[in-house]
């Protein structure tokens, strides 16, 4: 079973970036798999998530928001 850990962002969010790179550099398990969502390609989501990017979530739960917070994410994995 693949686990999806999804990365809320907008395009020219140095903090979107600056996750994203934090996160692509992490050893990751093989089964989970990352997304990037473009809040601000469904109104929904940007209406949900606007100010709070970015958001990063695992399976749809929130981790952190604005900053990788390593030790949730870590232990979220742990979790499963």
């Amino acid at each position: 079973m693949t686990r999806t850990l999804t990365l809320y962002s907008r395009t020219g969010c140095h903090l979107c970036e600056q996750m994203l790179a934090q996160v692509a550099a992490l050893d990751l398990p093989r089964d989970v798999s990352l997304q990037t969502v473009d809040v601000d390609a469904d109104p929904e989501l940007r209406a949900r998530f606007d100010v709070d990017v970015p958001v990063l979530a695992l399976d749809g739960e929130i981790l952190c928001c604005h900053f990788l917070d390593e030790a949730e994410l870590r232990q979220a994995l742990i979790d499963g």
